[in-house]
């Protein structure tokens, strides 16, 4: 009978330290996000983890009070200094120690088994509880989210990326890396150079030689400036251009003049969603004295974010 209780208050004693360590290792938030996703064990342990000062007190105080009762139940058995060395021995092994690193390893999984247990203490122990767990919710707050930097979220994609346990492969860890960077990214270092950037006068006439050069070019959308290459006016659509009589046809007179404008500095995730607003394929991209000094189009952001070259049959 004496074994027996020394060993059911040392099982108690590492129930306790290992919940202790286990549950409050747990972020609550990640619990709640897991719980909203299905996740069954996190939706347990959230329950009783969500508050977390009145859990924590519960854990101590029962810790404390079950250390407590067999260093007292030992002390009636043998000698103090024999007891104490005792006690000891058993709340450092099996107290602490193994239920912690087991506890530390598998704190989920096992803490959705016992989650009803601790359900149970805290009832038992709520008059002791409550009262300094809502001191100290007055006190400290209540438990802050973790938030993340930009570079933390790249390094556990990283992780994620290398580790067999994850069903992040290599294709999505690109996207979501491309996803994180390409706001920082600016016009100017994905832009298409004016150098290399096939453009046309606004006074040039649409010949069968101007249109076999479009047509050779490949491209959908181009550049028409006045005078200058620096000075872009509008866009020619090589589409309407089909079906025409283009007869003693301008340029100017078949080209569309609102050309939406962004500056070199500009970040990739703001031009983004001025494409969406503006449901445009491309921009002119001027310096800050208004001049074009090339040209981005949607496909340049969508690569930026995808970390790939997206190749047509007009691509050299």
């Amino acid at each position: 009978m004496t074994a027996l209780i020394v060993v059911v208050l040392v099982l108690f004693s590492g129930l306790f330290s290992g919940l202790t360590l286990g549950l409050m290792g747990l972020n609550s938030h990640e619990l709640k996000r897991k719980a909203a996703l299905g996740d069954k064990r996190a939706a347990k342990v959230y329950a009783v983890r969500r508050n977390g000062n009145l859990l924590l007190t519960t854990l101590l105080v029962g810790n404390v009070a079950v250390n407590t009762a067999l260093s007292i139940f030992l002390g009636t058995l043998a000698p103090g200094v024999i007891a104490g060395i005792v006690a000891t021995t058993l709340i450092v092994i099996f107290g602490e120690i193994v239920p912690q690193a087991t506890f530390s390893r598998h704190g989920l999984a096992l803490g959705a088994r016992v989650v009803w247990l601790v359900r149970v203490f805290i009832f038992l122990l709520y008059p002791i509880c409550k009262p300094i767990a809502y001191a100290l919710d007055k006190v400290l707050g209540h438990e802050l989210p973790t938030m993340l930097s930009r570079r933390e979220l790249l390094k556990i994609v990283e992780e994620h990326k290398y580790s067999d346990a994850s069903d992040v492969d290599h294709e999505e860890e690109q996207i979501i890396r491309g996803a994180l960077l390409f706001s920082s990214r600016r016009a100017k270092e994905v832009m298409t150079r004016r150098d290399k950037v096939f453009m046309l006068d606004k006074n040039t006439l649409l010949t069968d030689d101007t249109l076999h050069a479009i047509r050779d070019e490949g491209h959908t959308r181009i550049p028409v400036f006045d005078g200058v290459q620096s000075n872009v006016v509008g866009i020619l659509f090589a589409k309407q251009l089909l079906g025409r009589d283009l007869e003693e046809c301008t340029v100017e007179s078949m080209m569309q003049t609102d050309v939406v404008r962004v500056n070199e500095d500009q970040c990739l995730d703001a031009i983004f969603e001025e494409f969406i607003a503006a449901r445009r394929h491309l921009f002119i991209v001027e310096n800050d004295e208004e001049r074009c000094i090339g040209i981005v189009s949607l496909e340049d952001v969508i690569e930026e974010i995808i970390r790939e070259e997206i190749e047509d049959e007009t691509d050299v």
